[in-house]
Order: structure tokens, then C-alpha cells, then sequence
């Protein structure tokens, strides 16, 4: 049986960098758990959670062209539970205090700026959908602040 996308396996820290941890596996190979992939928080320093010569579970999530071996330690593990979230009422619903002040997201009136949705913690995001979402309101804080350039060069620039 050997090494493949998907199979999980018992290995060994044998090295710790500050992106990662490499890990030996069977048949003297071996690949590397990326700090992103080693638990499902934020990790800052992997030497908070791995140390030389401990044994972990890992999932090989990719086999590059050059046989590099990409391993995971939390798809390896279940996911930890989720939450629960606290009741409140829905966005663009009425607000719970009765005030009726325009909310996030919506026209204030004529000539004044669009107020943006606050963010809502939806639990972990891939890493394709936060680089989405960040690009997304990258374009849009360029495309505004063009726009503000646009307008002030007219006002008094040129005479």
C-alpha cells in the first residue's frame, strides 16, 4: 500500500521550521504539515503545538511533481464543534431596540454614502473564499478611492 492522496498514516516530527513541521512516514519517506494545516485555530509558533520525535496522525492532502509530500494534521482529526450562536435578529431586520436609524447596508438618502454590512462570523472560511472575499473588497476600496481622485483633480486643480 503506498502513499496517496487521502490515506491517513502515523508518523513522527522530525523537523520544525517556522512554516511547518516535516513528519516521516513509512518507507523511509517523508513530507511536510504546512502551519497552516496543523490545527483548526490560528497557530503562531509551531513549537506551541509540535515537538521533535512526537508521534501525530497525518492526512496526505497533495503529491506535488517533484514527489513532495503535503500532509495535514487537522484533516486528519474531526473538526472541532461549532459554536452554538446567540439569537439576534436577522441583517435588515428590525432592530431589537425599536430604533429606526438607517442599518448597515443600506441608503442613508440622497447624496450620502452607502453604509457597509458589518461582517458575520460564519466559522472557517476556505482559503479560496477569504481570497475571494478579500480581493473583492480590495477592488472595491480602489475602485472608491479612484473615484475620489476623479473628483477632487475637477475641483480646483486646473485653473
Amino acid at each position: 500500500m503506498g502513499i496517496e492522496v487521502g490515506s491517513i498514516w502515523d508518523g513522527k516530527v522530525t523537523g520544525i521550521t517556522k512554516f511547518g513541521a516535516f513528519v516521516s512516514l513509512p518507507g523511509n519517506r517523508s513530507g511536510l504539515v504546512h502551519i497552516s494545516e496543523i490545527a483548526y485555530s490560528y497557530v503562531n509558533d509551531v513549537h506551541d503545538l509540535l515537538a521533535e520525535g512526537q508521534e501525530v496522525k497525518v492526512k496526505v492532502i497533495g503529491i506535488d511533481d517533484n514527489n513532495r509530500i503535503n500532509l495535514s494534521i487537522k484533516q486528519a482529526l474531526p473538526p472541532p464543534p461549532r459554536s452554538e450562536r446567540r439569537p439576534g435578529p436577522r441583517p435588515g431586520g428590525p432592530r431589537p431596540d425599536g430604533d429606526r436609524r438607517p442599518q448597515a447596508g443600506h441608503r442613508t438618502g440622497p447624496g450620502r454614502g452607502f453604509v457597509p454590512e458589518p461582517a458575520q462570523p460564519r466559522g472557517p472560511a476556505s482559503f479560496e473564499d477569504q481570497l475571494k472575499q478579500f480581493m473583492a473588497s480590495s477592488d472595491s476600496k480602489l475602485s472608491e478611492l479612484h473615484m475620489n481622485e476623479k473628483r477632487g483633480s475637477r475641483r480646483g486643480g486646473r485653473k
